[in-house]
C-alpha cells in the first residue's frame, strides 16, 4: 500500500488508525450487517455514534451542559450566512476581524444583508498577520465580534483571545480546531468545516451556548434557523451520517493521544521544525506570515522564483510529498500540518527542503 505524505489544506490527512478503524467496519458497522453508509440516521447504532461524537467535542474542550454540539451542512460557508441571518440586524450589526479570505467571506455576507461592520483588517498588507487587540474598533452595540481563528490561506494564526468588552465572540474554527488547549468557554458560538483537521467533507460542527440558539427568529426558513437543529438534536432531516461518524472517530483518536495538551505539543514541534527549515535558509526560503502571527496549522512560503516553486512541487510529490502547492492568492508553498499529519512527515519535508536549497541556491 503506497501512502504519501498529505500536506493538502482541505480535505486534509486524517489519523491512519482511524481511517483503519473504518475500513475494518466498512461493510458491517456495530454488527448490524450494513455499512454506516446504509444504516437509517434514526437507529439505535447511529444514534449512539451521534451523541457520543458531541458528548467527546464537549470533553475536549473542557465545556458543560450549557453549550450544544449541533452537526449542520453546507459547510462553513453557509455559516457566513447563518451567523448573520440569526443574530445581526441593521440596529445590532455583527462586527468582522478581516485577517485573510474565510473571514472577508463571511463579511461580505453580512454586508449584502446589511448588517455587518469591519472591525479591523490587515487585507492591505496582504493578510500577513492578524489585527493586534488594541486594532480592534469593537462597537459595544455589536451582535457579536466574528473572527477566524487561522487562516489557511496566508498562513496566520490568533495566538490571542480577543477581549470584547462583552460583545459575544463567534469563531470560524476551521483550520485549527481541537488544536490545542484553549479557553472555549470565551467563545459563544464556534463553527468547524470538518475537512480541515476533523473529518472528511460534508458537515459542519457547531458549538454554542444553548442560551444563544434555543430559539431563533420564526421569520427565518427553517433549514437556516439555529434552533431547528438544536430542537431537534441535528435530527431534524437527514444528516451526513459517514462524515459524523468520521468526526466521532477523530475526537476519539485524539482523546486517546492525550487530548489538546498533546496535541499543542507535537503541533508546535512540527511547526517549529518548518519555521527552522525556512528561517535557516539564508533566504532562499522567505515565509508569508509575520512571525508573531505564524500559523501552526498551515506553513505558507514562497522560493525566489516561480520556476523553481513549480520545480519544488513536482520534485516533492516524486518524494511522497503531496499537496504543497500554496493558494493562488499567495503562491509558493503551503504544508498544511494538522493533528494528523506526523512528525516523520514533517521532518521529511524539511529535510527534502534543505536538500533542494543545496540543489538550486
Amino acid at each position: 500500500m503506497k501512502r504519501v505524505y498529505n500536506f493538502n489544506p482541505g480535505p486534509a490527512t486524517l489519523p491512519l488508525e482511524v481511517l483503519q478503524e473504518a475500513q475494518a467496519e466498512f461493510l458491517n458497522f456495530d454488527n448490524s450487517g450494513m455499512s454506516i453508509l446504509e444504516i437509517s440516521h434514526r437507529a439505535k447504532p447511529y444514534e449512539k455514534i451521534h451523541n457520543q461524537t458531541k458528548a467527546d467535542i464537549l470533553e475536549l474542550m473542557g465545556l458543560g451542559e450549557d453549550y450544544e454540539v449541533l452537526f449542520i451542512q453546507g459547510g462553513a460557508s453557509l455559516q457566513f450566512s447563518m451567523v448573520p441571518l440569526n443574530f445581526a440586524t441593521k440596529e445590532k450589526p455583527g462586527s468582522y476581524v478581516l485577517s485573510g479570505t474565510f473571514s472577508s467571506n463571511a463579511y461580505k455576507e453580512a454586508e449584502i444583508l446589511g448588517v455587518g461592520k469591519v472591525a479591523a483588517s490587515t487585507k492591505d498588507e496582504n493578510f500577513k498577520r492578524v489585527p493586534r487587540q488594541d486594532e480592534l474598533k469593537i462597537d459595544k452595540n455589536s451582535a457579536y465580534l466574528h473572527i477566524c481563528n487561522n487562516n489557511t490561506i496566508f498562513g496566520t494564526e490568533f495566538h490571542y483571545i480577543p477581549e470584547t468588552d462583552g460583545v459575544p465572540l463567534f469563531a470560524d474554527m476551521s483550520s485549527d480546531f481541537l488544536s490545542r488547549p484553549w479557553d472555549f468557554k470565551k467563545f459563544s458560538l464556534i463553527y468547524v468545516g470538518v475537512q480541515k483537521n476533523l473529518g472528511p467533507a460534508g458537515v459542519v460542527v457547531v458549538v454554542a451556548k444553548k442560551s444563544l440558539i434555543e430559539k431563533s427568529l420564526e421569520t427565518l426558513p427553517t433549514m437556516l434557523r439555529y434552533d431547528t437543529f438544536y430542537r431537534k438534536n441535528s435530527l431534524y432531516n437527514t444528516p451526513p451520517a459517514f462524515s459524523i461518524y468520521m468526526v466521532g472517530k477523530v475526537a476519539a483518536w485524539i482523546k486517546n493521544q492525550g487530548g489538546l495538551a498533546e496535541m499543542a505539543k507535537r503541533n508546535s514541534k512540527k511547526a517549529e521544525t518548518l519555521y527552522k527549515a525556512i528561517d535557516d535558509s539564508n533566504g532562499f526560503y522567505s515565509g508569508h506570515a509575520d512571525k508573531d502571527s505564524r500559523s501552526f496549522m498551515n506553513v505558507t512560503f514562497r522560493l525566489p522564483n516561480e520556476d523553481l516553486e513549480k520545480k519544488f512541487v513536482a520534485e516533492a510529490l516524486e518524494n511522497n510529498l503531496s499537496g504543497v502547492k500554496g493558494h493562488r492568492s499567495v503562491g509558493g508553498m503551503r504544508a498544511s500540518i494538522y493533528n494528523a499529519m506526523t512528525l516523520e512527515g514533517v521532518e521529511t519535508l524539511a529535510d527534502f527542503m534543505e536538500k533542494f536549497r543545496r540543489q538550486n541556491s
